[in-house]
This record gives structure tokens, C-alpha cells and sequence, in this order.
């Protein structure tokens, strides 16, 4: 199998199944004040450490969770929940912003907080063609409406890969007395992260050679949080019960790999330009969504017009080689992507992509099998036509 889904998951590390094995002999509650409890809180606090260090943060910063989906509705709902305490009395996030283009751990969440809170604002902020937040309409939203603000966008699209303008958010946001998270799932591993930069931040372990089933959430110091799962003093009473021991020791291991490994995604961005620039050669009508903006190194959104949508995942999958679709699939109905939408990309083009992304052991191999499975699929699909 030619794996080449980096971004659905990526293929457990070598030294994070160590870890991993390595913490499943401690046998000890972190929480327990006896040596094996001791030993288990090493483990966990060492993760800790490594896992800020990856995003420039403090490791008391650090909330780990269950995964991405968690760490996203926890912040949304812990700064929706919270306060802020200025002067007198307590100061409630009023205004709920997210861009067109978040996952939908993050649009969902926020449209069920909209739902059941009463007064709360949600807006979906819009973005270019390139799949670029529209800055402008930010300032505009932030400027125009009242209350204290909380808006999210992602570090980059887990889709396309483009890379989101948090600098220039942060400003925006900073300026307005706005406050900011960050999904940086598909992100963390592939690009500089700097946590200053927002107040809430979210990864996933298994989208950088981790296990699944283990995410964090950094908060910033002082932000308005209040915790959803209550019942134990764990993790400073911000998340309880017991830690995921194993999982959290495969995410530090996983975030040691990636600080250490500066040569990885240079290396990986030549195999994804190595791949479009085949793969337009080999099919001009080829489109490549994003090309144009600031994109992830290891992250290909293409898509072959005339070529159904439909049958393409399973197609490949049949030639040895595993990619994503560019839809979403649910009970065998695949609808366009969300995303590509956003980008003002016609349902019949969106329903055509495709999704490829490049990992710590992906090779040249990998991306000439795609190249080659899809030059088989456009051939057959235009033959098809032609009869």
C-alpha cells in the first residue's frame, strides 16, 4: 500500500510505539503519590514539556485531551462559558467568529453554542479564492458589532493546505480586544507555530506520527475558561479524570521527533511539488486548489475534470494506493466539500478532488504511484466517455 493520507492520520512513529509500550509497564495512576504514581507522572509531565516546546508555549499551558474534535469544543465552550474579570464585575464572550473554512469540530461546535446560549452572535466569516481568510471582513465584523469577541481559524486547512495569515489575525484581533483560537491540527509538525500569538491553541497527536485518541488544548494565561468535565483535581481541575498514560506518552514522542527532525519537511515538500508537477504534465486539465497562496509542504487538493468524484478514493484504493476525497462521506452519500465551497469552487469541480498528503515515511515511490493510478483513472473515465 502506497499510503498517502497524512493529514486523516499518520502512521504511528517507531519511537512513539516504544513510548507508548514503555508506559503501559508503569502500571501506576499519575495521580497516585507512590512510586509507580510518581513514575506515571514523569512520563505525562515530560510529554507535557515536549508538546509545548512545539508551539512555543509554557508547560503548564497544556490541557491534554482525548483529540482534535475535543480540544476545539472545549475551547469553544470553555471561553464561552468563562469570564473575564475586568473591574467589578465578570465580562462574557458575546460574539462568536469563525471562518468559512474551519473543521467541522470547530463550525459545529459553534453552531451548537450559538444555539444554546442566549445572546451570543455567530458569524462564518468568508475567505478568497485561494482559501485565505478574507482579513478585510474580519476588521470589518470586529469593528462594526459590540461585546467581547471570540474568533477561530485554523493555522492551516486540513484540505488544501493553505496556510492561514494568524499574524495578521492576531493583530486584527489584539487591536479589537478580540480573542483568538487557533486550530493547529493539520498544521503542527509541517510549519512554525507560535502560541503568543492567540490565546487558545489545539493539537492532535496522530496528524504528526502520534497515537490516536490524544490532543491537547494550550490556554493562555488569564483567559476566560471554564472546565467540562469536572469530578477530579487532574490536570489542575481544567479537564478531569485520570490521563491517557500511553497516548500521552506517544504525543511527546511524536512532538520530540518533529523538534528534531528540521530536515523533514523540506524533504516532504519535494515530494508533494515532485507530484503536482508530474501530475500536470500528465493531465493539463489537472486543477490544484490553493496553488496560488502559502500552503502546508506535505498537502495536495486536486482534482481531474470530467472525472467523477465518486469512485476515485475507491479506485486508487484498488491500485494500492490510499489518498482522500475532497468530499465528506456520509451513510454512502458523498457531498461537496465544505471547504472548496467556501473558495467559490463549482460543486461539479469539487465533487472531482482529491486530497494527498505526504508524512515522516512517505517516499518518491508513494507519489509516483498516485501520479500513475490517476493518469489509469483519467484514461479510463475519458474512454468511458467517448464511447
Amino acid at each position: 500500500m502506497h499510503y498517502c493520507d497524512h493529514n486523516a492520520t499518520s502512521p504511528l512513529r517507531p519511537a512513539c510505539r516504544d513510548a507508548m509500550a514503555h508506559a503501559l509497564t508503569i502500571g501506576g495512576n499519575p495521580s497516585a503519590v507512590h512510586a509507580a504514581g510518581r513514575a506515571a507522572r514523569a512520563v505525562i509531565e515530560d510529554a507535557r514539556d515536549a508538546v509545548a516546546r512545539l508551539v512555543g508555549a509554557k508547560s503548564d499551558q497544556v490541557i491534554f485531551t482525548s483529540g482534535a474534535t475535543e480540544s476545539n469544543a472545549l475551547a469553544l465552550a470553555g471561553a464561552i462559558e468563562g469570564a473575564l474579570t475586568e473591574g467589578d464585575k465578570p465580562v462574557r464572550i458575546t460574539r462568536l467568529f469563525v471562518s468559512a473554512i474551519e473543521h467541522s469540530s470547530v463550525l459545529k461546535s459553534a453552531q451548537r453554542l450559538a444555539e444554546r446560549t442566549a445572546g451570543l452572535r455567530f458569524e462564518i466569516l468568508p475567505v478568497t479564492a485561494d482559501g485565505v481568510l478574507d482579513t478585510e471582513a474580519l476588521r470589518v465584523a470586529l469593528r462594526e458589532g459590540k461585546g467581547r469577541t471570540l474568533v477561530a481559524v485554523m493555522a492551516a486547512n486540513n484540505e488544501n493546505g493553505v496556510i492561514q495569515p494568524v499574524a495578521e489575525i492576531s493583530r486584527l484581533c489584539r487591536e479589537a480586544g478580540a480573542l483568538l483560537l487557533v486550530d493547529a491540527v493539520t498544521a503542527a509538525g509541517k510549519m512554525e507555530l507560535d502560541f503568543a500569538l492567540c490565546d487558545y491553541l489545539t493539537l492532535s497527536a496522530h496528524k504528526m506520527g502520534g497515537p490516536q485518541g490524544s490532543g491537547a488544548l494550550m490556554l493562555g494565561d488569564g483567559v476566560p475558561f471554564a472546565p467540562q468535565l469536572v469530578g477530579g483535581s487532574q490536570q489542575k481541575g481544567l479537564r478531569a479524570g485520570s490521563e491517557n498514560l500511553s497516548g500521552i506518552a506517544g504525543f511527546g514522542a511524536a512532538a520530540k521527533a518533529v523538534l528534531a527532525n528540521d530536515g523533514e519537511r523540506a524533504r516532504i515538500a519535494g515530494l508533494r511539488d515532485d507530484f503536482e508537477k508530474k501530475l500536470k504534465a500528465a493531465i493539463p486539465g489537472a486543477v490544484v486548489f490553493g496553488e496560488n497562496a502559502p500552503r502546508l509542504p506535505n498537502t495536495s487538493n486536486a482534482a481531474l475534470p470530467g472525472v467523477s468524484g465518486e469512485n476515485i478514493v475507491i479506485a486508487l484504493d484498488l491500485d494500492g494506493v490510499a489518498v482522500s476525497s475532497g468530499s465528506s462521506c456520509s451513510s454512502g452519500k458523498i457531498t461537496p466539500s465544505h471547504v472548496l465551497s467556501a473558495m467559490g469552487v463549482d460543486a461539479a469541480l469539487a465533487g472531482a478532488a482529491l486530497r494527498v498528503s505526504f508524512g515522516w515515511n512517505s517516499t518518491a515511490q508513494d507519489a509516483d504511484a498516485v501520479v500513475a493510478s490517476l493518469i489509469r483513472l483519467n484514461q479510463r473515465a475519458h474512454q468511458r466517455a467517448a464511447e
